[in-house]
Order: C-alpha cells, then structure tokens, then sequence
C-alpha cells in the first residue's frame, strides 16, 4: 500500500506556487500532491483566501484563476481542526504553521521562511525548503 504524507506548505510557497510557473514551489507543490495530501487548518486556509483576494496580484494573475487554485487546494487537501497553541516563531503569525503540523502529525512543513526553517525540527517534524523537499526521495 502506498504511503499517503500529510503535508504543509506556508502561505508563501503556495502563492509562489501560483504565481510562478515551472519555480521550485511549483514544483515541490506539484510533487506533495502525487505523493500526499495538503494539509490546512481553518486559519492556514483563512490566510491563504485573504491573501489570495488581494488586490495587488491582478497584474499577475486573474482574480478566477487565483480562485480555481484556492477551489483545486480544498477539494484535493484537507482541513483540519487545531487544539495546539505553540508560541513558539519569532513571527507569531507563524505559529499556525506549527500548530497544523503538530496536530496532523505532518510529514514535514514546506518554507521559505526563516522564522519557520530556523525552528526545524519541530518535533521531530522536519521544516525545509521547497528545493529540499524536491531533493527528499520518498
């Protein structure tokens, strides 16, 4: 039986992800969803939705298609519910991040950044760039 990661990706790689084709992110994303599921929790996927709205991102890229890659990450990932309150991130709004990854017991958490990768691990959850996650062999 294949094994099914649960993973996570910060709201940056994702937007990267989106916004630039073919990139890193673009890639580690399109490699988490053959070997796994995304996993976010309401705020992670709050975040995600309000960032995703932002006016700023028109010249880029189309308002339906940042809300056709919002649609394709519900159905495809999966939303969980959070008890975990760590504080442990210098940006404290980062700690979602690790709240998710603890309580979904995740494969690994997905950055770019630094106040995140400067914590790995995190209980025993490995917290890696998008170019180190395209390196994993799993």
């Amino acid at each position: 039986m294949k094994k099914i990661y649960k993973l996570v990706f910060d709201t940056n790689s994702l937007i990267s992800s989106l916004l630039i084709p073919l990139s890193v992110s673009q890639r580690a994303l399109s490699k988490a969803e053959s070997i796994g599921i995304i996993v976010f929790s309401e705020e992670t996927f709050d975040e995600l939705s309000k960032v995703l709205i932002r006016p700023k991102f028109n010249k880029y890229i189309s308002f339906i298609e940042r809300m056709e890659f919002l649609e394709r990450l519900e159905l495809a990932g999966e939303v969980l519910n959070t008890d975990s309150d760590f504080n442990l991130c210098r940006d404290v709004k980062d700690n979602k991040f690790l709240n998710l990854a603890y309580d979904a017991s995740a494969f690994c958490i997905v950055t770019g950044d630094k106040d995140l990768l400067i914590l790995n691990p995190f209980h025993n959850i490995p917290i890696i760039t998008p170019a180190d996650f395209l390196n994993l062999e799993l």
